[in-house]
């Protein structure tokens, strides 16, 4: 079926969403319900066909040509599309690095829309927002290096390349600092809301940008991690009806700053209270993703 359906979707348009929009889907689930023999020979089958990757170019740019202010706060059928479109294209970059495959078509991304989708949110939907940080992890972990997706900055006409301006910024290239608080900020803020697939996208990504800082250029990762304001993030996670630790969101950000000893973020005391709440807590009725995400604490501490 992957033939097929892949070349019915070359021969659509973006705004066809309500063939697009299913078949993107079933794209995007033949590459993960699969085995992974199976897996490695659907991502040589999506990308060498040429047709496919030029139209998720096309999904991809108009979520900056479909924001228009009066954007509903409900999923419709063109940000539906356009979640599967970047939820598609992170897999694919996902799968292509792992095996290997031939790409016989490259995909361009501005940097800059992606950044800001995320540091501005302009009213996108949630699940928009998830998409477009999935695909941000898929390029942070692979240094912005793939043969599949040119990322670069400042596309729109007349603008010129922007260049490193500190030795900082030359060490975090094609990131800057400034994109990279802004950015740090703008997740956090997003965690407040404290909505479950939101949170879990943020901090993954907050993760993932913290991993690639750290191979950058140490200071500024250990720097990043140690922003005081995690602290107060963390004391609004707990306030609110639900005060334990053992959140999966509250547990993953504990690792993170167990793993760069951010030690005026998370103290001897607050690990302490972790351990005290694991020990007490009936483990078989944690939740998959807060087991998860306790036991990737305590390997940490």
């Amino acid at each position: 079926l992957l033939f097929p359906v892949s070349n019915l979707c070359g021969k659509c348009r973006p705004r066809d969403t309500e063939l697009l929009q299913p078949s993107l889907n079933f794209l995007y689930w033949s590459l993960h319900q699969t085995t992974p023999c199976s897996q490695q020979r659907a991502v040589a089958v999506l990308l060498s066909n040429v047709s496919l990757l030029e139209l998720l170019q096309k999904v991809l740019e108009c979520t900056w040509l479909w924001s228009p202010p009066s954007r509903p706060a409900y999923l419709s059928s063109e940000d539906a599309l356009l979640c599967s479109g970047w939820l598609l294209v992170a897999s694919l970059l996902l799968y292509q690095h792992r095996y290997n495959t031939e790409v016989h078509q490259t995909l361009s991304v501005d940097l800059t829309e992606v950044l800001n989708a995320v540091i501005f949110r302009n009213k996108k939907p949630i699940l928009l927002l998830v998409s477009i940080m999935q695909f941000l992890r898929a390029v942070l972990r692979q240094n912005f290096s793939s043969p599949l997706v040119i990322v670069g900055q400042n596309k729109a006409p007349g603008a010129t390349q922007s260049q490193p301006s500190s030795l900082q910024d030359t060490a975090l290239y094609p990131l800057a600092m400034q994109q990279v608080f802004s950015l740090v900020v703008s997740l956090q803020n997003l965690l407040v809301h404290k909505d479950l697939l939101l949170s879990q996208a943020v901090v993954a990504c907050l993760e993932t940008l913290v991993e690639y800082l750290y191979v950058k250029n140490q200071d500024v990762a250990l720097h990043v991690a140690s922003q005081p304001w995690h602290r107060f993030l963390l004391f609004t996670l707990l306030s609110g009806g639900q005060k334990s630790f053992l959140q999966p969101e509250v547990l993953r950000l504990m690792t993170l700053f167990v793993r760069y000893q951010s030690n005026n973020i998370i103290s001897q005391k607050e690990i302490s209270q972790i351990i005290q709440e694991a020990a007490e807590a009936n483990i078989a009725e944690l939740s998959e993703a807060t087991s998860s995400s306790l036991h990737l604490f305590l390997s940490q501490v």
